[in-house]
């Protein structure tokens, strides 16, 4: 290959990476925005708190119970027709739910459909966080995975903060039906973004240090290690996430534009550290211990917040920002590490993994927030978020390098 095609080569890689990337921020915005907006959703549909724990659980749990199939098929079908697949199966479901089961719609506002529905969004949508991850392994060198993953990464807390916008706007002048709609437009517009921009043939990157192997992350216990330390940090960005704005607003007595805004700073700010930490650690080659840092910064700010959880707002307001913060952080590395380990050939698989214990956590965490908070108060979810990133750090102490398939000796 001479040097101009070289060039054009690396300038294409980032432009798939940019579809990766909308989609996932795509994704995002309906996956973040509507935890956001879990006040006016419980005001529009009736729901108790605990209802409402469940609602905004259920994209979490289809994501949970799906995301390593997605990762398999993946592997053996490729990026872009599983990309399409869970991009227009998600904005399927929203259109029925905007349709048919908006606060005034014929159904009425039962919780079990709805939240049948939204198992289902997540169960299809949970295609797209294996697929889009999968290309920065094929299109980026390990030199550069850390950046790019982040990147793609960022997509999240980016698409959070536009849905942490738009949904609770939509939701308040239009209610919940027309922002299940617009989430389906949304969804629609990148299936045909995707459709035109994604190339049917995939390659691999020439100085890529990851090769095929016949063994599956599956039954790897290192990588199941980063995928369970994943799913740990998972419960401080959506413990934050569900019900930041909830423990600001009704219990700190903050106002909902000033709680709302925190969350959207947590997510801007999570996009900014997503990048800055994978890039730092594709330089310095310590992603096992820039996660350890970030799991350490959660544990402490955590239980700091559950000790001041009645006390002064503004140490409040400003502690859950740093709880918040440290729980977005991580996720490109996380994502790295695991999928640099289980090679090119499986890295579908190994990012359907941790997609499994993360999205498992993010079902779970706003399910069992509303039982500790009725035992134990504020202090107590606090402490149960600081207990799971202290987890986190002794998953991943120090210790032997884990083998990375079919790393060249240095």
């Amino acid at each position: 290959m001479d040097q101009s095609q070289q060039q054009s080569q690396n300038r294409y890689r980032w432009f798939i990476l940019s579809i990766g990337v909308l989609a996932q921020a795509s994704f995002a915005v309906a996956f973040a925005g509507i935890p956001v907006a879990g006040v006016l959703l419980r005001q529009q549909y009736g729901f108790s708190t605990e209802e409402l724990g469940v609602i905004l659980g259920c994209m979490g749990l289809g994501v949970a119970i799906s995301e390593i199939v997605w990762g398999v098929l993946t592997d053996r079908l490729g990026d872009k027709i599983v990309l399409m697949i869970g991009l227009f199966g998600m904005g399927s479901v929203f259109v029925v739910l905007g349709l048919y089961f908006g606060p005034q719609g014929p159904h009425g506002v039962a919780m079990l459909p709805i939240a049948a529905l939204l198992v289902l969004a997540g169960v299809v949508g949970g295609s797209i966080n294996s697929s889009s991850g999968r290309a920065v392994m094929i299109w980026f060198n390990d030199r550069e995975r850390g950046l790019a993953m982040s990147i793609r990464q960022t997509a999240i807390p980016v698409g959070g903060a536009i849905g942490s916008i738009l949904v609770p706007v939509v939701a308040s002048f239009g209610g919940f039906a027309s922002a299940y709609l617009m989430l389906a437009a949304l969804l629609y517009l990148t299936v045909v973004v995707v459709y035109f921009g994604l190339p049917a043939k995939e390659r691999v990157h020439p100085d890529s240090h990851t090769a095929a192997t016949g063994i599956t992350p599956l039954m790897r216990v290192d990588v199941w290690r980063v995928a369970i330390v994943g799913g740990l940090l998972t419960v401080s960005q959506f413990a934050t996430l569900t019900f930041g704005t909830l423990y600001l607003h009704e219990d700190r007595s903050m106002s909902y534009s000033a709680a709302a805004a925190i969350l959207i700073a947590i997510q801007v700010g999570g996009a900014f550290l997503r990048i800055y930490t994978g890039r730092y650690s594709d330089l310095h080659k310590n992603r096992r211990s820039v996660i350890r840092l970030i799991s350490l910064v959660a544990a402490v700010s955590s239980v700091l917040l559950g000790i001041f959880a009645e006390q002064n707002i503004i140490i409040a307001a400003a502690l859950i920002l740093i709880v918040g913060l440290a729980g977005h952080a991580w996720h490109g590395v996380a994502y790295t590490e695991a999928a640099v380990m289980a090679g090119v050939a499986h890295a579908g698989t190994a990012l359907g993994m941790i997609g499994t214990t993360v999205f498992a956590a993010a079902f779970l965490t706003p399910v069992v927030i509303p039982h500790l908070l009725n035992i134990g108060g504020w202090y107590l979810v606090w402490l149960f978020v600081g207990v799971s990133s202290a987890l986190a750090i002794l998953l991943l102490a120090p210790g032997p390098k884990p083998a990375i398939v079919g790393e060249k000796s240095s």
